[in-house]
């Protein structure tokens, strides 16, 4: 049997690995030190709601505030109106989440986050 200190002195160890140090905890409700793509798009969609202050259901250039570039707006705008809606906002989410996972575990870790890929994702998320 393990003794109480050893077990204790394990789990803060494996919380103080660079694994699990640097994903942001509001965006990990689960505290498991990953981010799902389910987390993500919650995250995103709340985000996504907070800067439509005009509640039209669509954020334009000016809204989305530098999270993303007129390039990837347009990339990501099937319908060509210069605006996103959630679900094309969330789709975008969806695309930098999977381009962030280069080994598909469906979860990102700290490391992964602190990707360019990552970091771009995180663009839309807070």
């Amino acid at each position: 049997m393990f003794d109480r200190r050893f077990i204790l002195a394990a789990a803060t160890a494996f919380c103080a690995s660079p694994a699990m140090a640097g994903v942001p905890k509001a965006l990990d409700p689960d505290a498991d030190g990953t981010i799902d793509l389910a987390e993500a798009k919650k995250a995103a969609g709340a985000l996504f709601d907070r800067l439509d202050k005009d509640h039209e259901g669509t954020l334009d250039i000016k809204e989305l505030r530098g999270r993303v570039s007129k390039a990837d707006l347009e990339g990501a705008d099937p319908d060509m109106d210069t605006t996103l809606t959630k679900d094309e906002y969330l789709a975008l989410v969806e695309k930098r989440f999977k381009a962030a996972d280069p080994d598909n575990e469906g979860t990102l870790d700290a490391r992964e986050l602190h990707s360019k890929a990552g970091k771009a994702l995180l663009k839309l998320l807070k």
